[in-house]
């Protein structure tokens, strides 16, 4: 019996359209050759080029599709020439981590053999952790709220018991899933600044406390400085890494980096019944229409989004066709071949996603 899951897509803005019509192409493959999963996109208009023709950034209806849909497809939402009229970036993506409580942002850091890196790799070193963090609280909860004045401004960090003992039960669980099928230690370290302020020695507290129910798993900290420092001299120590909002922000872009740039850098962002599956790039106005951009962190979200609803759903193929796609890219990039120019090569963005649908029809 063939199980349909809705699945809604806000294209967004700048390259956002371009990215996502080959990652639905090749999700659509990859669903037509299985008897047991279907999949059913729905557009759902939101971002900054709608705010500027219609005044919203984020219709209630297109809020609507994304609650009522089995999972969230997100490419890129945002321009800098179209701001709220207080100055800040439109940003619906952040409205919809609020709304639907999508507390536990997912940051993969992979690094396979061939694979371009600013870091040196010794022979058969590889990178493999997932930095998971805090997506509603934090430093962002006065997001927009923040008071400013002739002389100074202010924002609140927000830490709470109940969203914390969520974010590392997850964290704790994922860490679990990693050890089982072999591509994690087993392993869960709480990133905070608990040695300066007293809202991180809060946040440690409730770790250790969650951690006690996890006592098969490794549990330790490591200050934020710290834990960049190791992030660029030794990343293939960690494993799971949860931390808060704005550290998550920061430490995920590092994690990009040391992937060779953002068009490697999937994330999703995931709360107890709903889920957004998003490349951390940005829209890139700049090269918007010139079919040039990188669509691999959008194929990889993707991937992350099958392995999510396969899981949650018990569909082994689902979870499968998840690591497939997930291989796919990383043939594609460790080969060389076909590689778009933010990678060093020259290769289109069709180009690139033909290429990764070449490899997954290989491997049928």
């Amino acid at each position: 019996m063939v199980q349909s899951f809705e699945i809604a897509v806000f294209e967004g803005d700048g390259i956002g359209p371009e990215i996502t019509a080959p990652t639905i192409r090749i999700l659509e493959a990859l669903a037509k050759q299985q008897q047991d999963y279907g999949l059913a996109f729905s557009k759902a208009p939101a971002g900054a080029a709608h705010y500027a023709q219609t005044g919203e950034s984020l219709p209630v209806a297109s809020m609507e599709t994304a609650r009522n849909a089995d999972a969230i497809l997100l490419a890129a939402m945002g321009l800098p020439s179209v701001r709220y009229q207080d100055g800040t970036e439109i940003s619906p993506q952040l409205d919809l981590r609020i709304e639907l409580d999508l507390f536990a942002g997912v940051r993969p850091v992979r690094v396979v053999q061939g694979q371009p890196t600013p870091l040196k790799l010794s022979g058969g070193q590889s990178i493999d952790f997932v930095l998971i963090r805090e997506s509603t609280e934090g430093l962002f909860f006065s997001m927009g709220k923040g008071a400013v004045s002739k002389d100074e401004a202010r924002e609140t960090l927000l830490i709470t018991r109940k969203t914390s003992e969520k974010l590392f039960r997850f964290a704790f669980d994922y860490a679990q899933q990693r050890k089982a099928l072999g591509t994690g230690k087993g392993r869960v370290t709480c990133v905070d600044k608990a040695n300066v302020f007293r809202a991180f020695a809060f946040f440690r507290e409730i770790f250790d406390g969650v951690a006690k129910e996890y006592s098969h798993l490794i549990a330790d900290h490591a200050y934020v400085d710290a834990t960049a420092l190791w992030m660029v001299e030794k990343p293939w120590l960690f494993d799971v890494l949860v931390t808060e909002n704005m550290f998550g922000d920061i430490l995920s872009d590092l994690g990009a980096g040391i992937m060779g740039g953002l068009g490697l850098a999937p994330s999703a962002d995931i709360g107890l019944n709903h889920a957004v599956f998003q490349p951390c790039h940005g829209s890139a106005p700049d090269i918007a229409g010139k079919g040039v951009a990188n669509p691999f962190a959008m194929i990889l979200s993707a991937a992350m989004m099958l392995d999510w609803l396969g899981t949650k759903h018990n569909i082994e193929t689902m979870v499968s066709d998840g690591a497939k796609l997930r291989d796919a890219v990383y043939q594609v990039v460790a080969d060389g071949s076909v590689l778009t120019r933010d990678l060093g090569g020259t290769s289109g963005t069709e180009a690139a996603a033909e290429a990764v649908l070449e490899q997954i029809t290989a491997r049928a």
